[in-house]
């Protein structure tokens, strides 16, 4: 499946100059869908050394002109939605329909970047004295690196080479090593759109060491990592030492508050469809449900019928709606989590296992529990998969401090129909975005990012941009004439 590609340096894919490869295995077959190279420290400075020359190329273009080459790049990627989804769904499990979207959302990421490309404002700042002109500028702030996971593997780094090279970066993609093939279509849109060598550039690999020594490089100037709390501290500290600017999108472990004048029915359905989708595997999926004590029954019925509505299986098969968990681990950890759950207390009322009609593959049945308590595992423990703890709350006071207990700060969702009530709620969550009434967030034109433990920075929206530019004060004092 990657034959075409691997390493991508000056516009051209080349393999790792050891001629190492590692294999990329489907985890809804477990079978291997290709080979990528196996960089090293010979490849890393190929790479680097492409992207400052790209970087030199690419700032100097006007924005107008970089905007043309964007958009030329979304337009390739909505032609090519069919087969990235395929590469995707190959390599990750998820269901076509799920897999066509993300595709469709990472063109659509280019697509506002191009024209917030054109749309990078300085200042003009009134002078104390007459002959003196004070201004602000914004320019690039260098070659950035992008450090992406597996569970969005098209979107995840598009937010973060659009972003960059609206602002006038160069790139260097580093994908997942589960599913590196999105980023693999990303690079050759681009390409075909015209950008500059050197703009953009990929390298496979062991993620760690090759983390380390890029961002060790003095030519990186910016880090941007979506991944665990684990790993976001590890890249800070990487960062401290060269003191470069970074921007987290960690972990998350999202509340879902059902207040007593909701619909029990239709929120349920709402936040069961989030819930499950990805298989669970979304840094802003609803995680933690707590539903007002009267409506417990019809939100519990409600959210299991969904459950069983489900149709697990690989993704590429026609009916499927919930692919894999993305290694055997993860399916391990997940029933450790319902094992947890409802040895203190927990009722299973739906899902548990591993499904008894799938002999391969990562799979676990969608999965709800009720009457989970606060100290449970999974109530602590960033859930990443297919497993919705239930419980319940009496008074607003006592919820919100539940709810803002951990120490992550990345996503919530609010039900209610009172519109006072879901405001006062809203703004008391401590977290980077809250859905009212709606359980999908992120958007091109939107900010998406978290505060606390989930992160810092903002990717998407008119601010987006703003973390990879470095403003630069200048004050003149003209002379006089004559």
């Amino acid at each position: 499946m990657f034959e075409k590609f691997g390493i991508l340096i000056d516009n051209e894919w080349r393999p790792a100059r050891s001629g190492k490869t590692m294999p990329v295995h489907s985890p809804a077959t477990e079978e291997k869908i290709g080979d990528v190279p196996v960089a090293d420290s010979e490849d890393v400075a190929d790479v680097v050394a492409s992207a400052a020359r790209g970087f030199a190329a690419w700032k100097a273009i006007a924005a107008w002109d970089r905007a043309k080459v964007m958009r030329r790049a979304a337009d390739l990627i909505r032609e090519r939605v069919e087969d990235i989804a395929g590469v995707m769904s190959a390599e990750t499990g998820k269901p076509l329909a799920e897999a066509r979207g993300e595709a469709n959302g990472t063109a659509d990421q280019f697509e506002w970047y191009a024209e917030e490309a054109k749309r990078v404002y300085g200042q003009i700042i009134p002078a104390r004295v007459p002959e003196h002109r004070l201004s602000v500028v914004y320019q690039p702030v260098g070659v950035c690196l992008s450090l992406s996971a597996w569970n969005f593997p098209a979107l995840l780094p598009s937010r973060k080479i659009a972003a960059a090279l609206a602002a006038g970066c160069s790139v260097v993609a580093r994908p997942a090593s589960d599913a590196p093939g999105s980023t693999f279509k990303i690079a050759e849109a681009l390409v075909d759109a015209g950008i500059p060598p050197g703009a953009v550039t990929v390298l496979t690999g062991p993620s760690s060491k090759l983390a380390a020594e890029l961002i060790a490089s003095p030519v990186i100037r910016k880090v941007s990592l979506t991944g665990s709390v684990a790993v976001g501290r590890k890249v800070l500290a990487q960062c401290a030492e060269g003191i470069k600017r970074a921007s987290m999108e960690l972990g998350g472990h999202a509340p879902v508050i059902v207040h007593r004048d909701a619909d029990p029915v239709g929120s349920a359905r709402s936040a069961a469809m989030a819930k499950f989708r990805n298989s669970g595997q979304v840094c802003i999926s609803p995680t933690r449900f707590y539903v007002h004590e009267s409506l417990k029954q019809p939100f519990e019925d409600a959210f299991v019928d969904y459950a069983r509505s489900i149709v697990v299986g690989d993704g590429r098969k026609d009916g499927v709606t919930m692919g894999p968990m993305i290694r055997a681990s993860a399916v391990d950890t997940a029933l450790e989590l319902v094992e947890d759950a409802v040895g203190k207390g927990g009722r299973l009322l739906h899902g548990g296992r591993r499904p008894a009609h799938l002999n391969k593959g990562h799979f676990i049945e969608p999965t709800v529990i009720a009457d989970v308590p606060d100290d449970a595992r999974i109530m602590v423990e960033e859930p990443f998969a297919p497993v919705a703890p239930l419980t319940t709350f009496a008074e607003e006071e006592e919820l919100i401090e539940r709810a803002n207990a951990l120490p992550f700060g990345l996503a919530a969702y609010v039900f209610s129909n009172d519109a006072d009530r879901a405001q006062r709620t809203a703004e008391q969550l401590e977290v980077g975005m809250v859905g009212i009434n709606e359980v999908l967030l992120a958007s091109a034109e939107a900010p998406f990012g978290g505060i606390k433990e989930s992160g810092y920075g903002r990717e998407g929206g008119s601010i987006g941009i703003k973390d990879y530019l470095e403003p630069k004060f200048i004050r003149h004092r003209l002379l006089p004439t004559g």
